[in-house]
């Protein structure tokens, strides 16, 4: 039989997976094609990402290199990245963009690492709400007499076992990607 419990462990997954895409979308001192890949560019009438419009490529650690499929875009992706305000100036040349990452400095890198635990802190907030709503839903058990009062303390001490391995998982990568941040 199935418990609750297995029934919560994809939403489990599914905040840990939110929380590592977008730790992959903050800067470190290394160019990333995650820093642009989801960047909202209006083209052909409708928001778009931007990796659905260009080849987004990483010549070097400090640049990132974005290739629009269609020539028509270069226009509008370049107005996508400076409305994105991601602090690089888009340089053009033909139909190649360019941004140059410059150098992170240690302010830099403390306000990332601030923004990492921020979403650290939102991610273990949801897991948090995915199990007072299992623990809910097992006391609602218990009262309509489907299971016991010691399955209902076994089940608790089985969520609190999946949520601490959760968060767990999730001080890890925050440690990484600090660790990442705060490397020059």
């Amino acid at each position: 039989m199935a418990t609750l419990i297995d029934f919560a462990k994809p939403q489990f997954q599914q905040i840990v997976e939110h929380f590592e895409k977008e730790l992959k979308g903050i800067r470190t001192g290394r160019a990333s094609s995650a820093t642009v890949e989801d960047i909202k560019v209006e083209a052909y009438g409708s928001l778009m990402e931007l990796k659905g419009l260009a080849s987004i490529s990483i010549p070097d650690a400090k640049t990132i290199q974005i290739e629009p499929w269609d020539k028509n875009v270069v226009k509008d992706i370049e107005k996508g990245l400076i409305n994105a305000n991601l602090g690089m100036s888009p340089n053009v040349v033909g139909t190649i963009i360019r941004l140059v990452m410059p150098p992170m400095t240690e302010q830099n890198r403390k306000e990332m690492v601030k923004v990492v635990n921020q979403k650290g802190e939102q991610a273990r907030i949801g897991i948090r709400n995915v199990r007072e709503e299992v623990r809910d839903a097992i006391s609602k058990q218990e009262e309509d007499k489907l299971i016991t009062e010691d399955e209902k303390f076994r089940l608790f001490e089985q969520l609190e076992t999946v949520v601490k391995g959760i968060n767990q998982q999730i001080e890890v990568i925050v440690k990484d990607k600090e660790e990442e941040v705060m490397t020059i």
